[in-house]
Order: structure tokens, then C-alpha cells, then sequence
């Protein structure tokens, strides 16, 4: 087969950022000196959810400085929903992960899956938090806030969902889910708010390029103001392909380091997971690999329309069924084709365009990492067009090695 060209386009994001996280945080923390309910000595939970934030070891650390700093016992708390097999063991074992241990943040680390019930919404959801969390003295909460990949509204992935999803543990996020994230998150944070002894928020915004662009505490009263406000920043921040219409879009990895849909819909299109307006338009997409930091949770993968038999022989189906069973989104892992290499996957993918010499493919890294990103000839003339993009007029064919995988 006669490969497309493609070239380099590098997309200008706004690359604001902190130079010195721990000091914005410390400097956060000192509004807590408002606070006058907090006395010495008393437990403190922090809690931490899965997701990779930059700089979360010393973003955490500093946090636990504070805390110390005001007399306070801090422990870490994992908040992490189903996520490390719906287990106490597992979610220790996440943190680890990210870094997150007693000794690289100075406090001790508990892990359970016990929760109690704090109340219902006039749906009937059950609303649930962590019982380690509850029988604390307060509660602190630190999050990113950004976009999610299954709800849309004004508050989405930040401190509500940490406070009543990741806190909710298994059971909570299960009952949330159930009921519709959407309707469901701001109200069980009221109740949460109301019921359970919540100190702080630590809202955390990144840019393009994942540095932290803003640290923002927020008190229970502003919780859900402070989560609006910075998921409209987010939204300006996030990255994304400046192109609508594509005959493939072939995504070397793909993975829950990436996205938590381990594809972010928010870059490929909700059409391909919950219907709708097909915008943008992507009509074959590929995934070529699943990365190593999902250890097998492959969630997502029902997004692709081909993918190669190296993705399926790392599919854990435990992980990823009970994601899948928790959000209840069935189509996320509904497999798609998988023939044997990157060569095959391809040479299927463009076998069904009519025209090779005007073919509209991009390759992408994943969904999370934007700012480079490669575009076949046809695509070059609505790519100049656009500020803040920079066009390799160097062209390169598409190249495999003798197992067929692409270079």
C-alpha cells in the first residue's frame, strides 16, 4: 500500500503556570486561619483520588505540612470510588503508585471500604461517605478540576466528585452512577457538606501541558461555586485536535493514566459513547496500545472501531468490567476489531477511503498530550489557517518494523 504522507503540526497552548506549587498552596492554607472550629490535636482526613495530577506528592506533602503546621493530626485518605478493584488494599496500592506514601508525605495512610449513609436525594440515591472520613475530626479534600468524560453541567470532575463519589468509596460511587452523576453530584454534595465535618477543598486546574495553572481553596460554603468557576477555566485550558472532520484518527495509546474513559471524549466526541451530534467527526478510529499505568483496566476501548491483538493480550477483565459495571457505561468496553499488528489495523483503516491521495488522518499520542500531533497533506490547508499552529513542511511516510508496528 502506497502510506499518506504526514506532517507535524504543533498546537500553541496557553502554558501559564505556577513556578512554585508549594508555596501557593501554603499561601492557600493561611486562609484557614478564618476557620475557627479547628482545635489541636484533632484527626484530620485527606483525601486523595486517583487521578495523576502534576506535582500530587508535593502538592499532598505541603498539604499535610499545613495541617501539621496548626497543631493538627493528619491522615491520608483514599477516595477513589471502585477504582484499585473496589479494595482498601488496592487503593492503598494506587497511592503508592503516584507517590503517595507515610514516609514521602509524612502522614499515615488508612484505607478502608467501609462507608455510612448520610442522607437521600428526591431521586432516591443513597448518599454515602467514607466512614474513616466521617468519624474524623475534618475533612479535607483535594482534587483537579476539569472536564469529565461521561457528565456535563456546571459542576463536573473537582471537589464535589471527590467529596461524593471518590469519598463515597465503592458503594457511593456505584449509587451515584446509578442514579445519573449529572442530576446527582451537586445535591449529594449539599447533603455531604451539611452532614460531615468538611474543613476545605483544594482545587487544583492544569494547563495543556499538564502544569498547575491554579491552586484555589475553597470552604464548605463556596464548595460548589469554587468547583463552577474553575471547570470554566478548565474548560478554556483543555487540549484538543483543531480538526472536525477526519476519515481516521489513529491514537497510539490509550489508557486510565490518560483519561479516566481511557479515552477522553472530551478530544474524540461524546457521539461514540452516548450518541448524539457526530462533532467532531472522527469516522474510523484506531488505538493502537494500551498504556502500562492501567495495569489491564481497558475501559474505554469500546470507543475504537479497530485496535490490534497487543491491546486485547493486555486486557485485565476485572478491572476493566467493574469500571464499567460502576459507571454503568456498557458500551465503554464493547470491543472493537483487532487484527494483528499496527500494519493491519491501518492497511483496513485506509482500505476504506476512496481517495489515498486526499485522505484526512491525524495521529495523536493519546488524548491527553496535544501539543504535537501528525496530519496528512489534505489536512494542511485549514492547518495554516488557524493561529497558534506551526506546520513541519517536512514531510514523513508512514513506517513499520519487521513485526508490523509502527515506528
Amino acid at each position: 500500500m502506497n502510506y499518506p504522507l504526514m506532517y507535524r503540526i504543533r498546537q500553541r497552548f496557553d502554558t501559564t503556570s505556577i513556578q512554585d506549587v508549594p508555596d501557593a498552596v501554603r499561601r492557600e492554607f493561611s486562609r484557614l486561619d478564618e476557620r475557627k472550629n479547628v482545635q489541636p490535636g484533632q484527626r484530620v482526613a485527606v483525601a486523595v483520588g486517583s487521578r495523576g495530577i502534576n506535582n500530587l506528592r508535593t502538592i499532598v506533602a505541603t498539604v499535610v505540612e499545613c495541617i501539621r503546621n496548626m497543631e493538627l493530626e493528619p491522615f491520608i485518605l483514599p477516595a477513589m470510588g471502585s477504582h484499585g478493584g473496589a479494595t482498601g488494599e488496592g487503593q492503598a496500592a494506587l497511592l503508592n503508585e503516584l507517590g503517595i506514601t507515610e514516609a514521602s508525605v509524612n502522614a499515615p495512610i488508612i484505607s478502608t471500604m467501609e462507608v455510612i449513609s448520610v442522607g437521600r436525594l428526591n431521586s432516591g440515591a443513597e448518599v454515602f461517605i467514607s466512614k474513616d472520613a466521617f468519624e474524623a475530626d475534618h475533612i479535607v479534600i483535594i482534587n483537579r478540576v476539569k472536564p469529565h468524560t461521561l457528565l456535563r453541567g456546571e459542576v463536573e470532575s473537582g471537589l464535589c466528585k471527590l467529596l461524593t463519589v471518590g469519598c463515597g468509596k465503592h458503594k457511593g460511587a456505584l449509587n451515584m452512577h446509578k442514579f445519573g452523576l449529572a442530576p446527582s453530584i451537586t445535591p449529594a454534595a449539599r447533603i455531604i457538606l451539611e452532614k460531615a465535618p468538611v474543613l476545605c477543598g483544594l482545587g487544583i486546574v492544569e494547563n495543556a501541558l499538564e502544569q498547575v495553572h491554579t491552586v484555589k481553596l475553597a470552604f464548605p460554603e463556596r464548595f460548589i461555586d469554587v468547583d463552577k468557576e474553575l471547570l470554566r477555566s478548565a474548560r478554556w485550558l483543555l487540549p484538543r485536535i483543531p480538526l472536525d472532520d477526519l476519515d481516521i484518527l489513529l491514537v497510539d495509546e490509550m489508557g486510565k493514566n490518560i483519561s479516566g474513559a481511557g479515552i477522553d471524549p472530551n478530544v474524540i466526541g461524546f457521539w461514540r459513547r452516548e450518541g448524539g451530534p457526530r462533532k467532531p467527526d472522527y469516522r474510523t478510529l484506531i488505538v493502537l496500545d494500551l498504556t502500562p499505568q492501567s495495569k489491564g483496566n481497558a475501559v474505554g476501548i469500546g470507543m475504537a472501531d479497530l485496535t490490534t491483538r497487543r491491546v486485547i493480550d493486555k486486557v485485565d477483565l476485572k478491572p476493566t468490567y467493574t469500571n464499567a459495571i460502576t459507571a454503568g457505561v456498557w458500551r465503554g468496553v464493547r470491543f472493537p476489531i483487532a487484527l494483528e499488528n499496527d500494519k493491519a489495523v491501518i492497511e483496513a483503516a485506509l482500505s476504506h477511503v476512496l481517495d489515498l491521495d486526499h485522505v484526512r488522518m491525524a495521529r495523536i499520542l493519546n488524548t491527553l498530550h496535544l501539543e504535537d500531533f501528525w496530519a496528512t497533506e489534505a489536512l494542511l490547508p485549514e492547518l495554516r489557517e488557524q493561529e497558534g499552529l506551526i506546520v513541519d513542511e517536512t514531510p514523513l511516510q508512514l513506517q513499520f518494523d519487521d513485526e508490523g508496528r509502527l515506528r
